[in-house]
């Protein structure tokens, strides 16, 4: 989130901590999503950081040491999970230069208003050789088109997102300077099904409701 503005976009999910953090509980959406991210054939080493980490849900499944997020409440329910807490902005990191191995960006970069900066922040903090995890739901994609329909309709979490296309948010990270090594995909199933049990594919693939990039510093 950006340094301007940030607080009006936090406060929901200062507020609502608890109910956002609920949601993951026996979710297979977010099963999926995680292991689609546990299954990345990249070798990603530590110290790792997520930024955007909420409740800590995907850092404490992903063995992900620091959290960073804007908003309060949710940092505390991370706190119980493990991770080590920090309250800040993307675009303005407060961590050393060079001091991450790995850093992930999941569903984060829709909620940002400068993703240029966040991302040449996360390409200061990573050491030469480490990647940064982005996470993303393509617009295009059915889930993203039925969240686009969600912030259409003012949803509280989803108004001041800003959904992208997969090859926007791969040039967002070659020009930050990282090089794309990987790519997955997975959630091919419509919002409105009853999710069961799907492997993620290697690729980023039409109609995935997930899309994960990892992108190596250069």
């Amino acid at each position: 989130m950006a340094a301007k503005g940030w607080q009006e976009r936090a406060a929901v999910f200062d507020a609502r901590a608890a109910e956002y953090d609920q949601w993951y509980e026996g979710s297979p959406l977010f099963a999926l999503e995680r292991d689609a991210l546990k299954g990345l054939a990249t070798p990603l080493v530590g110290p790792a950081l997520e930024i955007g980490v909420g409740p800590g849900r995907f850092a404490e499944a992903l063995g992900v040491r620091f959290g960073l997020d804007p908003a309060w409440s949710p940092l505390a329910l991370a706190r119980r999970r493990g991770v080590l807490p920090g309250q800040g902005v993307g675009e303005h990191l407060p961590y050393r230069s060079g001091i991450f191995g790995t850093v992930y960006l999941l569903f984060t970069l829709c909620f940002v208003t400068d993703p240029a900066a966040v991302l040449a922040e996360c390409h200061r903090v990573i050491r030469p050789g480490g990647h940064l995890v982005l996470g993303l739901v393509p617009v295009a994609s059915p889930w993203g088109k039925a969240l686009a329909a969600k912030k259409a309709a003012d949803h509280p979490f989803y108004r001041h997102a800003r959904f992208y296309e997969v090859g926007e948010a791969e040039a967002l990270l070659l020009g930050a300077g990282f090089a794309v090594v990987e790519r997955r995909s997975a959630l091919f199933q419509p919002p409105d099904a009853k999710l069961g049990a799907e492997p993620a594919r290697e690729g980023a693939l039409e109609g995935a409701g997930f899309v994960v990039m990892v992108g190596r510093r250069r």
